[in-house]
Formats: structure tokens, C-alpha cells, sequence
């Protein structure tokens, strides 16, 4: 399960997302308390909880709940409040739930366990990708096996990409950009795609890559990655990056370069 929680109140926020890893211990909980950035991280992943203040100064949380529902349209929102005047006017958007500050452990749970829209908790393999440093990609905690260096290249290069669509054209040129592009060099790159996603099934998880006749791409909402979440806000993560990405590879510079501006930007 993956919920958020979003207040610009710092103090309420931590102690909100204490008592939320109590009740759902196992369940990955981000925090935000800039509106902006819940908006940036939904418009990427995929939410099953949504919990929004809504007195906050840059974006009430009505408004933000729309922009939520807009985004991913199967988010259950509950919002969280020292206020009971709002609860028409958010029962108006059908949201899930309704808790008033402070937050009883006994509600919040019942809130929970009656969600609008039912979270499936069938077990799938959690995928975490490490991209500051060195690359690597993590299956259940376990190191995922990819035989050929170029294979896990490739991979490295979709993550980098955010989900955009690559040809195969375009990874050749990455892969070996010391060579020319020709119809050798785009057969070699078809059979590293053909070795990765033979690994990515191997490792069950062959649906993070999205893989069609002329494109592939990452599937940004199947894999926990680091510098997404950093990118979507998450100061955790960004308080984690210390100058490096992806120190394997040369052509990963220009992310490195997006990310020292954007942490200083943030300091």
C-alpha cells in the first residue's frame, strides 16, 4: 500500500505519519509539506491513500483533492482537520474519509478499513532502484541479476529517462556512442533489450518496463527509486544525495548537474 500526507504544519505532519506507521506498518509512506510537490509525485505514481490537510497557505486541501482525483482518479482522499465545517463540501468530491485533529488511532484505523475504493493486498515484489552513487537495481532486497554489463546499462538509461518512450536507435546511441549508429550497432542494442528483459522476468518483474514494437520505457510507477522521489519532493531522499548519480556511467552528467542545482536551489 502507498499513502501520502500532505500538511504544511511540520510538527502535525510527522506526528500524523507516526501514528499512520503504527496502523499500517508495512504500507510506504511519503510525506509532503509542499501541495506542489503531492501533486509533481502523484502525477507519477501510482497512490492508494491520499490523507490532505485542508487549511493550507499555498493550496487548500478542496483544491488539492480535486487535482489529486484528477491525477490518479482511484486515489482514496481522507482529509485530516482541526475543522468540521468543511465536511459537506468534501463529501461533495465523494472522498473516502473525513478525520478531525487530533487523530484518534481507533478512527484513523476504522478510516483504513473502509476505504472507497478497496486496496488489493495480493504481495508483489517490491522493485528499489539506487541511482545516487552507484546503480543498482534491488528485487525484495535482493540484488537482481542482470548477466551483461550493456543490459543493466540499458536499464540504468530508462530509469534516467523518467518514463519517457525510447527507440532503439536512440538506446544504440547511448550504448555505444563512440560508434556509429548503423544497423549492426541497433541489432546489438534489440538483443541487450531481449537479455534485460529476459532478466526482468527471470526476476518476476518484467512489467516495470513498458515494451512495444519500436519503444520501451520504464514504468516510473512500478520501481521505488531515489531520484524520483527526490525530484517529486521528498527532502528525505535529497538530504541522501551527496553529488553523485549513477557514477557508472558518463552519460548520466547532465541529471547529475539538474540535481546539484536543484539542491542548492532547495538549501
Amino acid at each position: 500500500m502507498k499513502i501520502i500526507a500532505v500538511d504544511d504544519e511540520r510538527l502535525a505532519l510527522d506526528n500524523f505519519v507516526k501514528l499512520l506507521k503504527k496502523v499500517e506498518s508495512e504500507a510506504e509512506i511519503i510525506s509532503f509539506i509542499k501541495p506542489a510537490d503531492a501533486m509533481e509525485y502523484l502525477s507519477q505514481n501510482r497512490v492508494d491513500i491520499a490523507f490532505l490537510d485542508i487549511e493550507m497557505g499555498e493550496l487548500n486541501g478542496i483544491a488539492l483533492a480535486k487535482k489529486c482525483k484528477d491525477l490518479c482518479p482511484m486515489v482514496n482522499i481522507i482529509f485530516v482537520t482541526g475543522y468540521s465545517r468543511y465536511m459537506s463540501e468534501a463529501f461533495r468530491l465523494h472522498v473516502s474519509g473525513y478525520l478531525l485533529k487530533p487523530v484518534r488511532e481507533r478512527d484513523l484505523r476504522a478510516e483504513i478499513d473502509n476505504l472507497r475504493f478497496p486496496v488489493s493486498h495480493v504481495p508483489t515484489k517490491r522493485v528499489r532502484v539506487q541511482t545516487f552513487g552507484h546503480f543498482e537495481v534491488f528485487v525484495d532486497g535482493r540484488p537482481l541479476n542482470l548477466p551483461r554489463a550493456k543490459s543493466k546499462e540499458c536499464l540504468a538509461y530508462l530509469i534516467d529517462r523518467k518514463g519517457a518512450r525510447l527507440t532503439v536507435a536512440e538506446i544504440a546511441s547511448v550504448l555505444w556512442e563512440d560508434k556509429e549508429n548503423d544497423i549492426n550497432t541497433q541489432n546489438n542494442a534489440h538483443q541487450v533489450i531481449f537479455t534485460l528483459m529476459k532478466a526482468l522476468k527471470d526476476a518476476g518483474i518484467e512489467d516495470i518496463v513498458i515494451k512495444s514494437r519500436r519503444e520501451i520505457a520504464i514504468d516510473v510507477s512500478k520501481v521505488d527509486c531515489d531520484y524520483y522521489a527526490a525530484i517529486s519532493g521528498d527532502m528525505t531522499q535529497m538530504n541522501a544525495f551527496s553529488g553523485e548519480y549513477m557514477t557508472n556511467y558518463s552519460w548520466a552528467e547532465f541529471t547529475l548537474g539538474e540535481l546539484i542545482s536543484k539542491k542548492n536551489y532547495e538549501k
